[in-house]
């Protein structure tokens, strides 16, 4: 290994002295350079290298290379400055300025790593697409060669096909390359919905490209793309003839233009023409390849709304046709519809708010239609959706809800969809919470309590998110009137609270717990009871390892109110359960460790009493280990210290992990 490796650092000796001959590189530098080459040299030449290995030497030549680069131009730059010394420095100049071994070694190495990591490495694509962006970047000639092995590699990835079409069509300017890579690639992936697109996209822009010939030649105009400002003027010149009044018969057509200005524009555009012939070919060929493909059809729809062809507007009432032939039971095809109805003249700088109302209402048409065809809960949603998408922003902008009465219609006809998921079995969690979230935005809180009682008592019953909403509306109607509710309002609140928390998980009701713990705060009867609960919770569920423990969310609760010893009774409490949980552990150390810190000797007793008991059940745990230590590095003895490394040590499986601790006295 160490004879191929010095092999291999002799054979860029040349390189090397040309760099220091033309004063690029110091000699320092380069014999730092060597360094690590050869360190890189002997990480490939090991048994097994991993493809970082070969990724960080790229990165450092490819550093190298851009580093050598700056400084020949600011070589290049001081001696163009410097021309007014005479000759000797314009023979200078010239040799600098000339190609040499050290322009071309660089490129040449990278190239070499690139070629022996995908050769170990064949099946990583992204590793091939690093070495083909590199190529295409330095054009360093391997373009073909590199994409010939990919495709015979990897002939089932789609990227593939369409990287190196890409290359031909951009490059090389090789249109019937392209199209032969694009076509073997359908062959080969029928089912990528990408290649199809791209195949499109590629005949398509070629057909604008001849066309923008024709048009530089003076023997065209226009181009595939469509204007939408333009589109629309004919649009509206079409709907509107009844406006105009010819002056001429012989002269004029409806905008008052000459015969013989119309008659190239009613000759046949042979461009257009066969962009729809391509469209039209290449869309029966992605449907019959993927026909339940939703997403396909939406982006060929994209590109026929984007593009000028002959007879545009009848091959896009039959892409809407097909769509809705084969898509008619599909929730995301209805939504995509409504709200192709709301972007069909999204390019209109200024829309009057007759024309908006109008494209809500064919929106909501859409959406009513929907509902009969498919009444399902994601249906319901999505509609749900749109009609809050409208009147979001007028509730926001207006808290005292005065809206417009067509806005007002609207959140009349949210209601009345919600209404009607209720009725059919439609209502999930979701939509019930955003029924019940409406009637709070509207300040309706008595309907919004009446409904999140009656569907807390129906087929929702076990949402906790519903339970939730339900809980903070019933302790905003307590605490509307005055801020000290009753005793009746408190042991009816307790009671909500009570079903809901013995019934859901404590990871489900995290914030449920919360907000009982802080309403019961000063309400020392109710809060026991409270306590009692999580600890049959706790006992049951487990403290939880990581994220929300209740246990010492209960603690932090009674630290605040009773002081640090009511709190330790309290953690002993939860300590004596099956399952306390780490999180408790470090949150009891921490409570205690903040009173040691202040010379407490007790509070580090039963600190070291904690870490001892934590231990028992966590002793993998490297950082409870590292905690430990650090502890008694700060607060106990040397040898208290030593004595809990060398535990660690004899314990811990991974001793390679416990290596950053500083070694014992």
């Amino acid at each position: 290994m160490a004879d191929v490796v010095q092999f291999r650092l002799e054979r860029m000796v040349d390189e090397l002295d040309d760099l220091e001959r033309r004063g690029i590189f110091t000699r320092r530098e380069i014999s730092e350079i060597v360094k690590q080459r050869r360190k890189f040299e002997y990480r490939l030449k090991r048994r097994s290298p991993l493809k970082e290995d070969f990724l960080a030497y790229v990165d450092y030549e490819t550093q190298v290379d851009a580093l050598r680069r700056l400084r020949k131009k600011s070589l290049a730059r001081r001696d163009t400055e410097n021309d007014e010394n005479g000759a000797a420095t314009v023979t200078k100049t010239k040799k600098r300025s000339r190609k040499s071994i050290s322009d071309f070694a660089g490129v040449v190495r990278i190239v070499q790593i690139y070629r022996l990591a995908v050769t170990r490495f064949k099946g990583d694509v992204e590793l091939w697409f690093k070495y083909l962006e590199f190529s295409r970047q330095r054009k360093n000639g391997r373009m073909k060669k590199i994409l010939a092995q990919v495709i015979r590699f990897h002939p089932k990835v789609p990227g593939v096909w369409i990287y190196a079409a890409a290359w031909e069509f951009d490059h090389n300017l090789n249109v019937t390359g392209a199209r032969a890579l694009m076509q073997n690639g359908l062959r080969v992936c029928p089912n990528s919905e990408d290649l199809w697109v791209e195949y499109l996209r590629m005949e398509l822009t070629y057909l604008n490209k001849l066309k923008a010939r024709k048009v530089a030649l003076g023997e065209d105009e226009g181009t595939l793309v469509r204007d939408r400002r333009v589109s629309d003027q004919k649009h509206w010149i079409s709907e509107n003839k009844d406006l105009f009044m010819s002056l001429d018969e012989g002269m004029g057509n409806v905008d008052g233009s000459n015969v013989e200005y119309t008659e190239p524009e009613k000759k046949l555009d042979l461009f257009r023409e066969q962009g729809l012939r391509v469209l039209q070919t290449i869309y029966s060929g992605a449907i019959e390849a993927l026909p339940s493909s939703f997403i396909l059809r939406q982006r060929f729809f994209e590109i026929l709304d984007g593009t000028d062809l002959a007879q545009s507007e009848n091959m896009r009432e039959e892409m809407l046709s097909d769509m809705k032939r084969d898509f008619s039971k599909d929730p995301e095809y209805w939504d995509w519809l409504a709200k192709l109805e709301m972007t069909d003249s999204s390019s209109k700088q200024e829309m009057s708010e007759d024309i908006k109302l109008s494209q809500m209402q064919k929106a909501v048409q859409v959406y009513e239609e929907a509902l009969k065809i498919v009444p399902s809960a994601m249906m319901f949603n999505r509609y749900a959706k749109f009609l809050m998408d409208i009147i979001d922003p007028q509730v926001g902008e207006n808290k005292d809800l005065e809206p417009s009465s067509h806005i007002e219609h609207y959140i009349a006809h949210l209601l009345t969809v919600y209404e009607q998921a209720e009725s059919i079995g439609c209502l999930t969690e979701d939509i019930a919470c955003k029924y019940i979230s409406l009637y709070l935005q509207l300040g309706r809180l008595n309907d919004a309590r009446k409904l999140a009682e009656k569907l807390c008592s129906g087929k929702l019953s076990d949402s906790v998110q519903l339970w939730l909403l339900r809980a903070s509306i019933e302790v905003r109607d307590v605490t509307r009137n005055s801020p000290y509710p009753s005793k009746a309002d408190m042991l009816s609140l307790f009671e909500l609270l009570r079903k809901i928390l013995t019934k859901a998980s404590i990871s489900e009701a995290e914030s449920l717990w919360l907000m009982a713990l802080k309403l019961f705060a000063n309400q020392k009867q109710y809060f026991e009871k409270v306590v009692d609960i999580s600890l049959i919770s706790v006992a049951k569920d487990g403290g939880g390892e990581n994220g929300f423990s209740l246990p010492s969310a209960v603690i932090n609760f009674v630290l605040q109110k009773d002081g640090i010893q009511h709190a330790r009774e309290m953690y002993k409490r939860f300590l004596t359960l099956p399952r306390p949980g780490l999180a408790l552990y470090r949150n009891c150390i921490e409570l205690e460790l903040n009173l040691a810190f202040v010379g407490d000797k007790d509070c580090l007793a039963n600190a070291r009493k904690l870490f001892d008991a934590a231990l028992a059940t966590y002793d993998q745990n490297t950082s409870l280990w590292q905690n430990y230590y650090s502890m008694e590095t700060k607060l106990g003895t040397s040898e208290t210290a030593s004595g809990v490394y060398w535990r660690a040590r004899k314990t811990l499986s991974d001793s390679a992990a416990f290596t950053d601790l500083t070694k014992p006295l």
